[in-house]
């Protein structure tokens, strides 16, 4: 980390930059603008509302909505109470929240109203208004309070004007005192991911844990004071948080949070706003070229792009750079349980090596390609990542079986993904060992989606796989099982499927088989299915 700007927790960045980029517009949200000094003023006053409601130090703190300035203002708020923060999955049903939820032991939420249609709170109530606590979710017992981000809130719940009214009778300095005695070696946030399990399993990393990577992140991609940031990606991920937020703050880039992706208010924004940074998955991009009314946008001020998540086509980095002048494009490579960045392309590198790889180690980090024994394995060689690091998480929140099965005894994180290193230790993904696709940037996990359709009355048994899409680059097939008698079609399941889980899980094809093929031990073999989708033969048992 660099010496002139070593803060020593989260809260000591928001106070740093509230004070070193005091008139510069930090973040814009249609007709509101607010100055860092504004920003500064509007955390601290949401910190001293957390302290009102009685949140100690450690406390793991809810938040369940969709980009916003107050989404911005009560993580940072909650952060600076001392809390760690628990961001939720906006596309997360109400039952699927409610599990992060008791199982984070969350004192406090925030909530959006309605988003999309759907009243988060609602969904929420109906999963959780059962159960032995006595807070504003039953089902919950650890919830103390929850704070609708709007000016309606039913019975039990607080709105955020209420919330932070709250607040008005605790002292400034008791609100400073508690903010200045945050470690930088605390928990600072805990990132829900799930595994090849399918349990949802917490990623806890700390505050200068977070601080040091994207310091590095934004001086490897080059973010500068004047920077007008529109950050698509959501806050509920570190793409969103950290390299957007977090950023930012270090930075004193201008914020413009946008909600929902949608490729026509990314053009608007863009033209009205000046943006000059924009980071997204390649769906995302290549939305954006392809929109007929794109010529009508001035897109001149864009300057950085940062992408990944999924393969980044070599066309659509050169025609960023040809059609929209972008000086800057770069690939990256990270996972929640390495705060969310391990590998970054340079600037000045090939545009055949940010298509073709996610970058190099970023300082401070090692990476090996390694074989199943964990020994080194040659350039070219393809195996599994692994990262070693100041920025690998402590562990899993309350989780010892499943911190120990990713991290070994010297320290190497063990990510699941297979990947290839060059000459010049560019590393390029080409499989997951966990079977994870990618949905549009959102990353799905099979097993959790298999346990889920299992649910279903009529289905016997399941596996999902990931396909190519052209527009989302991978979506869900599943292959599935009936119970016998069963008369349950395609249709059927998908929309039961959109009723039970957040959209990027939902399959978009379903295949009813006779059986899975399973291996000796009892495991589906996901290369049948794979190769049953490439018009192979895809193996005994397989009907």
């Amino acid at each position: 980390m660099r010496a002139d700007t070593a803060w020593a927790s989260i809260p000591a960045l928001v106070r740093a930059a509230a004070e070193r980029y005091a008139d510069t517009e930090a973040v814009v949200e249609g007709r509101t603008r607010v100055t860092y000094a504004e920003l500064g003023a509007r955390v601290e006053r949401a910190a001293a509302a957390c302290l009102a409601t009685g949140l100690e130090p450690g406390d793991r703190v809810g938040i369940w909505a969709p980009n916003s300035l107050d989404w911005i203002v009560g993580a940072l708020g909650a952060v600076s109470a001392g809390a760690v923060l628990v961001p939720l999955n906006t596309r997360f049903k109400g039952a699927e929240t409610a599990d992060v939820l008791r199982r984070s032991g969350a004192r406090l939420l925030f909530v959006t109203g309605t988003f999309l249609g759907t009243s988060y709170v609602a969904s929420l109530r109906r999963a959780a208004g059962d159960g032995p606590g006595a807070g504003p979710l039953p089902g919950l017992p650890a919830l103390h309070h929850a704070v609708v981000l709007s000016d309606d809130a039913p019975p039990g719940f607080l709105t955020w004007k209420d919330f932070l009214a709250a607040g008005e009778g605790v002292a400034t300095a008791d609100v400073r005192e508690r903010s200045a005695a945050v470690e930088g070696t605390r928990p600072s946030d805990i990132i829900f991911t799930s595994g090849t399990t399918g349990r949802p399993k917490g990623a806890v990393i700390t505050h200068e844990q977070t601080l040091r990577a994207y310091d590095i992140w934004s001086e490897l991609a080059g973010l500068t004071r004047g920077d007008r940031y529109l950050i698509v990606n959501p806050f509920f991920h570190t793409f969103g948080y950290k390299a957007g937020v977090i950023a930012c703050l270090m930075r004193g880039a201008t914020m413009i949070p946008q909600p929902v992706f949608d490729v026509t208010t990314v053009l608007a924004n863009i033209a009205a706003e000046r943006v000059s940074v924009l980071p997204g998955p390649p769906t995302l991009l290549q939305s954006l070229l392809d929109h007929p009314a794109r010529a009508a946008h001035d897109l001149s001020s864009l300057r950085l792009v940062v992408t990944g998540a999924a393969v980044v086509p070599l066309r659509l980095v050169e025609r960023l750079r040809r059609e929209l002048g972008i000086g800057t494009v770069l690939t990256a490579y990270g996972l929640s349980e390495a705060s969310g960045v391990v590998t970054m392309c340079r600037r000045g590198d090939a545009p055949t090596v940010i298509a073709s790889t996610s970058g190099r180690a970023i300082p401070g980090t090692r990476l090996r390609v390694a074989d199943p024994e964990g020994r080194p394995l040659p350039p070219g060689v393809p195996g599994e990542v692994l990262v070693r690091g100041f920025h690998v998480m402590t562990g899993y929140h309350e989780d010892e079986q499943a911190t120990a099965e990713v991290l070994t005894p010297d320290g190497w994180l063990r990510t699941g993904d297979i990947g290839v290193l060059d000459e010049a230790g560019n590393l390029r993904i080409t499989d997951r060992l966990k079977d994870m696709f990618i949905v549009g940037g959102f990353n799905a996990y099979p097993a959790e989606i298999e346990q889920l359709l299992c649910l279903h009355p009529d289905v016997a048994d399941a596996a999902v796989i990931g396909v190519p899409d052209t527009r989302l680059g991978e979506v869900g097939r599943a292959y599935v099982v009936r119970r016998p008698g069963a008369l349950l079609t395609a249709d059927d399941l998908i929309a039961w499927s959109r009723r039970e889980m957040a959209n990027y899980k939902v399959p978009r094809s379903v295949e009813f088989v006779a059986e899975l093929p399973r291996n000796a031990s009892g495991k589906v073999v996901k290369g049948a299915l794979r190769e049953a989708v490439n018009g192979r033969a895809a193996g005994p048992g397989f009907r």
